[in-house]
């Protein structure tokens, strides 16, 4: 299925998306460190049966900073590009830090979702601890740059399994990271480190929801998402055995399969 790239101006700024497909919309949102070509075998699977819509969120990738770098803000920036091309009901799942931006667009445009998955990622704020690990990390790209710290936070990403048996994954989004500006990836960690508890959009959101673990996952734990899948009102949790935080890309075929069924399960 061929992939369209374009860009629209949104808030002044460019805006970089790909798209692709036919059918039901879904919305893939990536993570931190990352562009959307993160979920490009995610997106060549899924536009078999569906439209699916993959933007660079704000300050990644093709795609300019905007003025309110907020998982709120980015949010509203989605919601106005995902009004640009199409006023169709829509599936969004994020990964990580995109995971975030899923719920605050959830808080703010639910009767919009069809449905909202957590790819890695938590409703959960911050811990006092995460928090402080955050401002340790803005303090070394103040003084050493995006590209020096992103390339030691990538690797710790991926599963022990991973770095020994396919080791060019890793690579591939260390390189990646080296586009990355060090006023983005400071805007990012600010932005985390500040987000509220979003466990109440959980409870309230009436449609099902997604939540995909990693077995080797250390930043997003699986028991805490076991423990958000049952504040769902129809939930959906799935494992990656072999996976730790990169799970489109250690465990691709699996990921195709979730995410397969759980859009399935949208329009039974």
């Amino acid at each position: 299925m061929q992939v369209r790239f374009d860009q629209v101006t949104i808030q002044q700024k460019k805006m970089y998306y790909r798209i692709s497909g036919s059918g039901p919309v879904v919305v893939l949102l990536h993570g931190f460190g990352e562009t959307g070509s993160v979920w490009e075998g995610q997106q060549a699977f899924l536009s078999q049966h569906y439209t699916v819509l993959v933007p660079d969120l704000p300050g990644s990738g093709k795609s300019e900073a905007i003025s309110t770098m907020s998982m709120e803000g980015i949010a509203d920036c989605i919601a106005l590009l995902l009004r640009s091309l199409t006023a169709a009901p829509h599936c969004l799942i994020g990964h990580s830090m995109g995971g975030y931006i899923a719920l605050a667009y959830a808080e703010r445009y639910a009767e919009r979702l069809t449905g909202l998955g957590l790819f890695h990622s938590t409703a959960y704020a911050d811990t006092p601890a995460k928090i402080e690990t955050r401002k340790k990390a803005i303090e070394f790209v103040h003084k050493n740059g995006a590209g020096a710290f992103l390339s030691l936070a990538v690797p710790g990403l991926f599963a022990p399994a991973t770095a020994d048996h396919n080791p060019e994954l890793i690579e591939k989004q260390i390189k990646e990271a080296h586009n990355f500006s060090s006023a983005s990836v400071v805007s990012y960690y600010s932005a985390m480190m500040i987000r509220p508890d979003r466990s109440a959009v959980l409870k309230h959101f009436e449609k099902p929801v997604l939540l995909v673990s990693g077995d080797a996952d250390t930043l997003v734990p699986s028991q805490d998402l076991m423990q958000q899948t049952r504040l769902a009102k129809k939930g959906y949790f799935y494992r990656l055995e072999q996976s730790a935080h990169m799970g489109m890309l250690e465990e691709p075929e699996k990921t195709n399969q979730i995410l397969s069924s759980y859009l399935g399960s949208l329009v039974e």
